[in-house]
This record gives structure tokens, sequence and C-alpha cells, in this order.
């Protein structure tokens, strides 16, 4: 009996000899590129995909290294002595040896990060997915912990973030540079959005860096800009409710002036960005069901477009999704999320 285990522990060390055993040069040569990974090499790759998957679920703040995987993630960048926050979802659909479009989608006033990346609210996710792109959900600004009711510097408006002065538009310029060193993003596809006052912030960076965007849509939010004058033309979308109770469709502040501003309507809006973009002044109607109309200003200098998408109902709300705050539904005549993903792939 003795004998017998002796000969079976003899041929296990063999077998792991064996296993273990460098085969043939070009495995060497090459680095273990045709080697199987060791136990070591195994559990640290799944223990990398953990943290990266889970990271952002979980809550946690990750450092910024190069991202290889899909998945949900939660970082902070230190900026102007102020530490912001940014949500990202990489889709299953990429590779880090091609180039991704980005998506900035911005959320609205007294929101955060973390309600614009809800799909239940805009469908940023599901699209992501859908379409491939990489999703990016920076915070506002905000002095409470973690961010909490934050705004963004669109220029005469909103709150806090106005009030301080925040340079939010220095903010997504260092955010960008970030980004192209964790991901492969594609610098000629890079889009923002942004719903009511993170819409209002789209229209700041179409005046402030349009070499940075390809197109910007704004969904219940007008051009609030205090001056603008942008360095190219740039695609803009803007999509609205004739019954917005808050940013009134014909201008002016539906609430307490103070934390915002007399908004400027959005007839102006769009007039402003058809002059600016050198666009057809009357436009084509491409699309019209019950409930909302989509019009188009084409072709514009550098082959950019304008397009006006409005409901009929649904008050201050992104259409097609529901609301943050509840109320009476938003519309669905059309759905915001999948007019501007449209938009965004026709460009």
């Amino acid at each position: 009996m003795h004998r017998t285990h002796n000969w079976v522990l003899w041929c296990l060390a063999l077998c792991c000899i064996f296993l273990t055993w460098p085969v043939g040069g070009l495995a060497q040569e090459t680095g273990r590129s045709n080697a199987s990974p060791s136990l070591a090499e195994r559990i640290k790759e799944r223990r990398k995909e953990r943290v990266q998957r889970n990271g952002a679920a979980a809550g946690g703040v990750q450092s910024a290294a190069a991202i290889t995987l899909p998945g949900d993630y939660a970082f902070s960048l230190a900026y102007q002595g102020h530490q912001r926050s940014y949500r990202m979802h990489v889709p299953a659909s990429y590779l880090p040896g091609v180039p991704a479009a980005l998506v900035l989608s911005l959320h609205g006033g007294g929101g955060n990060m973390d309600y614009q990346a809800s799909d239940a609210y805009y469908g940023q996710i599901s699209k992501s997915e859908q379409m491939g792109f990489v999703a990016v959900f920076p915070n506002g600004y905000s002095r409470l912990p973690g961010g909490k009711l934050a705004t963004w510097n669109a220029g005469n408006c909103c709150g806090g973030a106005r009030d301080a002065g925040a340079d939010d538009v220095g903010f997504i310029r260092a955010l960008l540079e970030r980004l192209h060193t964790q991901l492969n993003i594609d610098r000629k596809r890079i889009f923002a959005n942004g719903m009511s006052n993170g819409g209002m912030m789209a229209y700041r960076l179409a005046c402030e860096a349009p070499e940075l965007f390809r197109a910007i849509a704004s969904v219940a939010g007008t051009d609030n800009t205090s001056t603008c004058t942008p360095s190219q033309p740039i695609s803009v979308l803007h999509i609205h409710a004739r019954d917005d109770d808050r940013v009134l469709f014909n201008g002016g502040a539906g609430r307490e002036r103070a934390a915002v501003t007399d908004f400027v309507s959005v007839p102006s809006t769009v007039s402003k960005w058809v002059g600016l973009n050198g666009c057809p002044a009357k436009p084509q109607r491409v699309l019209e069901v019950s409930g909302a109309i989509c019009e188009l200003y084409a072709p514009c200098r550098g082959g950019v477009e304008v397009k006006l998408c409005v409901t009929d109902t649904g008050a201050h709300s992104w259409p097609g999704g529901a609301k943050v705050r509840g109320g009476a539904p938003g519309s669905t005549a059309l759905s915001a999320t999948d007019v501007i993903a449209d938009f965004y792939a026709s460009r």
C-alpha cells in the first residue's frame, strides 16, 4: 500500500512537470502568446473583469486606467479644485483596436449623472448597446456630497453652476482628454445631448467647442448662452413640447426666475443656429405623425444640418421616456432617444 501511494505521487509530479514544460521556441519568443495562461494570470484577469464590470454598479469610484472590457464604470476627475464625477457605459461590441463613437449625455438641472444613466428615463444604455457607441454621463457642478442637485453653467442658466461661474466647458474639454486615454475613441464621432439644463449646456458646447463635436442635441432646453461665436458649423437637433411648462416654447420661465432665467424661445433658438450654420431659411417637413412633426434645415455650410422636432404634448419631458419627477406622462408621439440616435448616425 505504501509503495502504491509513492508511485501515485511520483506520477502526479511527473505530469505537473510535463504540463508546465515549455513547448517549442515560439511561445518563449512571443512572450507566452501561444501558451495557456497560468492559474495566477487567470485569477488576475477574472478579478480585473469583475472590477471593470461591477465597480460602477456597486457605487465605487474606479481608477482611470485604460478600459478594455465592456461594462459600467464610475470615475472622478479633479478640475479646478473640485472632484467632478462621470459614469460610463461601454457596450458589448466595443473592441479596443477599433475606434468607437462617443456620446456625452448631460442631465437636467437639479439632477445628476445617475438619473441620466437610467434606462427607464432616457434609454441611453440600451441605445448604446444597439448602436455600439460609448455612453458617458458627466455630473454637473454641485456643492453637495455625491454631486446631488447638480446644475450646468450654460450661460444665463442655471442655479449654482451659473452663480459660481463654473467652467463647465473647460471640465468637458478635460473629460474628453481623459476619455481618450481610457478608450479608443474616434475623434470624428463625438456627440453631445442633454435634457433641459443639460440641453442648454450642449448648446454652450456647440458655441465654444464645436471642433470637438460632430453634432449636439437638446431636449426641452433652449440656447441661453450669453455669447456665441462658434469657430465652425455644427449640426444641431432640437426637440421640444409645445406645452412645456418650464422652458416655455415661446420663451420665458414657467417658474421662479431667480434660479433660472427668462428662457429664449424655441423659434429664436432654431433661427439663431440656422443663421450661424448658413442654412436655408425655409425647412423641409421630414416627419408628420399624430402628435409630432420634424423639420429639417439643409443643406448648410460644411454639410451640417439643423433639425427641429416638436410634440404637441408632454410638457417638460424627454419624449418616449419616463419623467424623473413624475407628473403627467411625456409624449409618446416619437422617441427622443431614437430621433437623436438617427440624427447622429446620419452625420
